[in-house]
């Protein structure tokens, strides 16, 4: 986010001309506030409270739900030319509580002075405000300033499987500070976030943001909810890590391990070269930063564990000694190059076409021999960037395993 004002987002100082900016250091422009009101006739004192004063005909009812009878007024309906609601009319019939009886002023009374204090010109605020909104009008003209243009976006709803109801900053989810913990990219989480209730015109989804920013209009703006979905958001992040440069990913990626001391068990770091080569080829494959360290730790290690329903699985097809004997003593050629997953690839076709067999045969258990598991980046690729020794010494170990 770029803040044009407002506290540091380090919490150290802030900026801008319309500080401060907190509201516990604001008391006294909140009380020259009300001190204009209360000169003008426009608020009074009772109960120890101050209360605003609505204009109009005053009468006396009883009010079933308060039992007791109250003062109501006669005035015409709040107008509110909403630019995503349209004409939205509420009435105001009661005086309000504006500073309370400790002594401390209300949201809606803070709300509005500070929007007047920092000369805001557009209230751009979730729908659940909107029945707020016609007190905060009556305010405006108390003060003899014009109303700012508002504008109510829908609600953002729970993700499906964290029940019914509007997200809260309670929900997971909720709090940008934990994607930034899974490293999600700053441009995915805009771009998702700006079509929760909005769209282009079109299908578009993954758009960059400035285009966003060219596009966007608050008429635009759906009136329903828009409903939060952790999945989309990650399929989002998978799109921008596709297309991330591969310096930045390397980056981004290192970061993550350092923070989250994936290699703190190792005996020594790896290798630049070789951690660039294992997340380049892991990168066509995740979602988010969160999963490599489990998608390549056999990458970093030897004691890496064999996926017991994998194996089972890919033992239980074929011959699966036959093939790990016959790739080994292919790979173990001089002549195979290991520095080209075409080259790699197309060897090991050669190899099954001689044995009658097809690339298929012989991936499955090379994989899991190699790898543990049934899932990773491209076998020739894995076998690339392992390097002949190690591929070989893995094989070797699976097949001493089988007996």
């Amino acid at each position: 986010m770029d803040w044009d004002e407002g506290p540091n987002p380090n919490g150290v100082g802030e900026r801008g001309s319309y500080g401060p900016y907190r509201q516990s250091q604001r008391n006294d422009i909140y009380h020259r506030y009300k001190q204009q009101l209360l000169a003008s006739g426009r608020a009074y004192e009772k109960d120890g409270a101050v209360w605003f004063k609505l204009l109009g005909e005053r009468y006396k009812v009883f009010d079933d739900h308060r039992k007791k009878e109250v003062e109501k007024v006669k005035s015409a309906p709040v107008v509110i030319d909403d630019q995503i609601r349209g004409r939205v009319e509420r009435q105001e019939d009661e005086d309000f509580v504006i500073f309370r009886s400790d002594g401390n002023p209300v949201f809606h009374f803070v709300n509005v002075v500070d929007d007047i204090e920092m000369k805001i010109s557009h209230v751009i605020r979730g729908e659940d405000h909107l029945s707020n909104t016609s007190k905060h009008v009556r305010l405006y003209e108390g003060f003899g300033v014009p109303a700012p243009v508002f504008a109510h976006i829908p609600l953002i709803l729970k993700s499906p499987e964290m029940g019914q109801g509007k997200m809260s900053k309670r929900d997971k989810g909720a709090l940008i500070e934990e994607y930034q913990q899974r490293h999600f990219l700053p441009e995915a989480l805009v771009n998702y976030l700006s079509l929760l209730g909005w769209n282009p015109g079109d299908d578009r989804e993954k758009m960059p943001i400035a285009e966003i920013i060219r596009l966007f209009d608050l008429p635009g703006v759906n009136q329903s909810n828009a409903r939060f979905d952790d999945r989309k958001l990650a399929n989002m992040n998978m799109q921008y890590l596709l297309e991330l440069p591969a310096d930045r990913f390397v980056e981004q990626a290192r970061a993550y391990f350092t923070k989250h001391t994936v290699f703190a068990g190792l005996p020594a770091q790896p290798e630049a070269a070789y951690f660039r080569d294992v997340m380049l080829i892991s990168q066509p494959k995740i979602k988010g930063f969160e999963e490599l360290p489990a998608y390549t730790r056999y990458f970093f290690t030897e004691d890496f564990a064999i996926d017991a329903k994998v194996r089972d699985k890919v033992l239980a097809k074929g011959d699966p000694k036959a093939r790990i004997r016959e790739l080994t003593a292919l790979l173990a050629k001089p002549e195979i190059d290991f520095s080209s997953d075409g080259a790699l690839e197309e060897a090991i076709k050669a190899e099954a076409v001689r044995n009658g067999l097809g690339f298929g045969d012989y991936q499955a258990v090379a994989r899991l021999a190699v790898s543990g598991t049934n899932v990773g980046p491209g076998l020739t690729s894995l076998f690339r960037v392992l390097g002949r020794e190690r591929t070989l010494k893995r094989l070797q170990a699976f097949l001493a395993s089988l007996g």
